[in-house]
């Protein structure tokens, strides 16, 4: 592997910038100049890559007006700057080759809430699910829904004016805006608020600069009220961004938010906002109407709005098809009644009522269902309707619609679903007809497709599979976008519907018309005189000539990913596979993605941004860097593998990624081989031998476990652990013998031909328990609790000889060996496999190895599987091969009502996500109660809480989220399946919970 050296360098204006800002003292945030933390910054969901200048992030809202104040000087007149959010747009919007000021690392917070008035005061951080459910206990929410809400920044939303589901009825971003404070390039605060005629005109009056723009602004709409009017159709998804209709209107009432929401921080940059929330519906149902075809459920919504539904919801065929292969759809299709239809169902409409009492929803939904029984023969009538009205159930069908994006992106091979004109929208009424030759458009172009969305105000979102590293796809996004323009302007609608312009700005003249485009031109200069504020979008100064950017300027992620080497980017596959979708940084602590990012927040240590650095590390390596060039080996002193290797360090390998990431980005996997090469050229430090040598040293050490736990106990050894080996806290070996205590339950040497042997009837009644190297050797009563409730329970187990799984190996990038450790497993396991007795693993994170990374790494697999316990106990069960015991469980809930609260490992929980549900019907057969607790991740992790240089991060993801469960729920009620997780808990409270099996074997005793 070569030493990579890419050009680090920043311009003399940027560093002159930066560093004035940092020696005047003012800032309190941090300033990023550093190569990494740029690459992450230049792309978002969009099929956009655009490396800024710097980053900024800052802590107090004092600092953005820092910034914008030194900005403004004569001096850095050709500074310029781009807002961030949550970087999930689909449009560029936040891409530029600029300083970035991202608000989402530190100004996230609630300042205030109002519930009389109800009013809400926030920072431009916060995130649309923070906000939901800090407002949720006081009844109420911000109502504009949009699918990237779990990141998605209050910020970002008004910088794009977002709406989303229920927008009939809800409206977008800009209606819940009670006030804004907008800082302007001068550092000015700029507030907007909803005005009267009278008070525009005294604020008009002012000699400043606020009363200067606000006369300025009122000068250029008011006279031109009519034809703003006539430009622009009455639509729900009108104008977003420089919305010239609602800024002023007739009778002189301002409200120049209105202005600034959806001008991508083109004008200012959004300091502080008061949203207008409203009382949560309390009552829901949903009616799900299916069709033969996506063009009646488009034709059929007209009939449906009638209703006055919260929102129509539309998903066409493609996504159906790719939605019946899901987990999920087993239990969805029965719910949805697919299941027992004659008919294939080609498309479907969802279509939700609120209420304030279950009495007023259920008339809604009997009107509906009245209606479609009288007319099975109208035009586009559909082939058949289910209701709902349990949370449960409306939450999974809704999860359908949640999906789509991610459905899509999973579509095998090259062409990929990209977002660039998937939010088109025209008047409902229009839009079948619409679709109609959108669907022609793309079929000319031998474009495949999937199409869901609004379709009760006339918006769709579409996303065309394309190869982005073909030049040709590449060239069809100019195409389908001129035609689109053409097509949605025909039909009295936008080619931006939602998801804001960012580089589509190009197209602005098409839709406001040479002289309100000029409006624009001349609005923008009078905020932003320079162009310094995300230049290149929406509009310039009315005076300069700078061009707006064209959509296909701007360089393009499949244009660096083309320059990769074919059998680097096949190893490498789910690097260039991230769509930037941001789904890994979701903000909620209690969900299991990502650890590192949750801790660091930094985005460098997050799937996409390890996913990024990966793709740009392997396009280094083939391209080439210059590292004989001496002006950049001064700057470049770096390898820019090592900024990889610091990026991976930080991964737990937890694998939550490769279950939740909606395009499956597995990061541990490409961590093991971007480690196997980076180790080729710099030296593997002790530690990493050790943790992979573990599994095959545990069975030796623990032939004398007093001996070698005294050993690693006694001074100084646990400081030279730490110091020279990098490991500390290491876990004590259990002193039991396994062997010994099978033995003692007459459980002997394991033999092939004995298995082979058994009646039909016997192998049903019998299992084959497969070792781990952590349960057998650590954890060892967890190994004989298995063994007794199984016995207790009627089985017959045989325990194989323990083999090394070889999860360490691959975790710390030793793949030759793991390779040839996995190769050594298949034969053994595959020849047991064929006694057709079911194997069981107990450790998730070692059991899921034999069908993930086994399968990742190797072909022409013999076919058995490891279950785990709770797979294979819920489907005894299920089928009726068990009918466990009823159990009195009462003497051990003491006051609380439910006794027992399980801690899945996020390896399990994020592989298997209906691991709650079966743990709690298993615990319900046996007559007990259970509940699942939802948290983020222990901070064990394997052996990532064990290595020195992680203690920091270990304990804080600790107490993130299961420090806060761990203390209400009470140790004595902790069920845990992880190993890795009952040390760390062990670790920090003292005391080791319980296994479930633990708790289920001791009462069945």
């Amino acid at each position: 592997m070569p030493a990579l050296t890419p050009d680090r360098s920043l311009d003399s204006l940027t560093l002159g910038f930066l560093k004035t800002l940092e020696a005047e003292g003012k800032f309190a945030g941090e300033i990023h100049a550093d190569f990494p933390t740029r690459l992450i910054n230049a792309t978002d969901n969009s099929v956009y890559q655009v490396m800024p200048t710097a980053v900024l992030q800052p802590k107090t809202r004092g600092d953005i007006n820092v910034v914008m104040e030194l900005a403004g000087r004569e001096k850095f007149s050709e500074v310029k700057i781009t807002p961030r959010g949550g970087g999930t747009g689909t449009n560029g919007q936040s891409l530029n080759n600029t300083i970035i000021l991202d608000t989402s690392k530190h100004l996230n917070n609630i300042l205030g809430f109002d519930a009389e008035r109800g009013l809400v005061h926030v920072e431009p951080g916060v995130v649309l699910d923070q906000l939901n459910a800090w407002l949720k206990p006081y009844g109420y929410f911000f109502p504009p829904a949009v699918s990237t809400a779990s990141r998605a920044t209050v910020g970002g939303m008004i910088g794009s004016d977002s709406s989303g589901k229920g927008s009939r009825i809800y409206g977008k971003t800009s209606h819940y805006i009670h006030d804004m404070t907008t800082v302007l390039i001068d550092g000015t605060d700029f507030n907007t608020r909803a005005m009267t005629a009278a008070e525009a005109k005294d604020t008009m009056e002012r000699a400043d600069r606020v009363g200067q723009l606000y006369k300025k602004v009122h000068d250029e709409i008011a006279p031109r009220r009519d034809q703003i009017k006539s430009t622009f159709p009455e639509m729900n998804r009108g104008l977003t961004g420089y919305n010239l209709k609602e800024a002023v209107s007739d009778t002189g009432d301002m409200n120049l938010s209105f202005l600034i929401a959806g001008a991508e921080g083109s004008l200012g940059m959004v300091k502080e906002i008061t949203f207008r929330v409203i009382p949560l519906p309390k009552h829901k149902a949903v009616t799900v109407v299916r069709y033969d075809s996506f063009d009646s459920a488009l034709r059929h919504v007209k009939a449906l709005v009638q209703f006055d539904p919260v929102a129509i919801e539309s998903i066409d065929d493609k996504v159906m098809k790719l939605a019946e292969q899901d987990e999920s759809w087993h239990m969805l299709g029965k719910l949805l009644g697919t299941e027992n239809s004659n008919t294939p169902t080609r498309g479907f409409n969802v279509v939700e009522f609120v209420g304030e009492s279950e009495a007023e929803v259920a008339a809604k939904q009997a009107e509906l269902k009245s209606y479609l029984d009288a007319n099975p023969a109208e035009d586009f009538a559909p082939i058949g309707f289910v209701q709902a009205t349990d949370p449960g159930q409306i939450a999974a069908i809704w999860s359908i619609r949640a999906k789509s994006v991610g459905l899509l992106g999973n579509l095998e091979g090259k062409r990929r679903a990209t977002p660039f004109v998937e939010d088109t929208a025209v008047p409902p009424e229009n839009l079948a007809d619409f679709i109609a030759e959108f669907r022609a458009l793309l079929d000319a172009e031998g474009l495949d497709y999937g199409m869901f969305g609004h379709v009760d105000v006339g918006c769709l979102h579409v996303r065309p599979l394309l190869d982005m590293m073909d030049e040709e796809d590449e060239a069809r996004i100019r195409r389908v976008s001129d035609a689109m323009a053409e097509l949605t302007k025909r039909y009295n609608g936008l080619i931006w519907g939602e998801h804001g312009k960012g580089f589509r700005g190009e197209y602005s003249p098409v839709y406001f018309g040479p002289e309100l485009y000029d409006v624009l031109r001349r609005i923008k200069e009078a905020f932003d005189p320079e162009g310094q504020l995300n230049p290149g979008k929406i509009a310039s100064p009315y005076s300069k000539n700078t061009p707006i950017t064209a959509i296909d300027e701007a360089p393009m992620r499949g244009q660096f990913d083309r320059q990769i080497e074919d059998a680097l980017r096949d190893e490498y596959l789910n690097a260039t596979r991230c769509n930037g979708n941001g789904a890994c940084f979701n903000w909620d602590l209690m969900d299991a993605m990502c650890p590192s990012y949750k801790v660091t927040r930094s985005r460098v240590h997050s799937p996409k941004g390890r996913a990024g650095m990966i793709r740009e590390w392997i396009r280094q390596l083939s391209v080439g860097t210059d590292p004989m060039n001496k002006d950049l080996a001064v700057i470049n002193g770096r390898d820019f593998s090592h900024d990889v290797y610091e990026a991976m360090a930080g991964c737990l390998s937890c694998k939550a990624c490769a279950g939740q990431c909606p395009v499956k980005v597995d990061i541990p996997e490409m961590k093991s081989r971007f480690l196997e090469t980076y180790h080729t050229r710099y030296k593997r430090p002790i530690k990493d031998h050790v943790i992979a040598s573990l599994e095959n040293m545990a069975p030796f050490l623990a032939k004398a476990p007093g001996l070698f736990n005294a050993l690693q106990s006694i001074p100084p050894m646990p400081w030279i652990f730490k110091r020279f080996i990098g490991l500390t806290d290491l876990p004590k070996l259990h002193g039991q013998s396994l062997k010994s205590a099978l033995r003692a339950r007459g459980i002997g040497k394991f033999k092939q031909a004995e298995l082979e042997a058994l009646s039909a009837d016997a192998k049903a009644k019998s299992v084959i328990l497969v070792q781990d190297c952590f349960t057998t050797h650590y954890d060892t009563h967890v190994v004989l609790a298995h063994v007794d409730l199984l016995h207790r329970l009627g089985y017959r187990v045989f325990v194989p000889p323990y083999r090394p799984n070889g999860k360490a190996m691959h975790v710390k990038g030793f793949l030759k060996r793991f390779d040839y450790q996995a190769q050594q497993n298949d034969i053994v396991l595959g020849k047991i496999a064929k006694s057709g007795i079911p194997m069981i693993g107990i450790e998730a994170s070692v059991a899921l190895t034999y069908r993930q990374e086994y399968a990742q790494r190797l072909s022409n697999r013999p076919d058995y599987r490891v279950h785990l316990f709770h797979e294979w106990l819920a489907g005894e069960i299920e089928h009726g091969r068990l009918t466990p015991p009823k159990l009195d469980n009462s003497v051990n809930m003491g006051t609380t009502e439910t006794p027992a609260s399980l801690f899945p490992h996020c390896t399990e929980k994020t592989s298997i996500p209906d691991v709650g549900v079966k743990w709690q019907k298993i615990f319900d057969a046996f007559g007990l109660k259970l509940s699942t607790e939802k948290t983020g991740c222990c901070g064990m992790a394997g052996v990532y809480g064990h290595e020195t240089r992680h203690q920091e991060t270990s304990r804080a993801l600790y107490d993130l989220s299961w420090k806060k469960k761990v203390d209400a729920t009470g140790l004595e009620n902790m069920l845990v399946t992880g190993y890795s997780c009952r040390c760390q808990v062990d670790r920090y409270e003292g005391v080791k919970p319980q296994h479930p099996v633990e708790y289920l074997a001791k009462l069945i005793a």
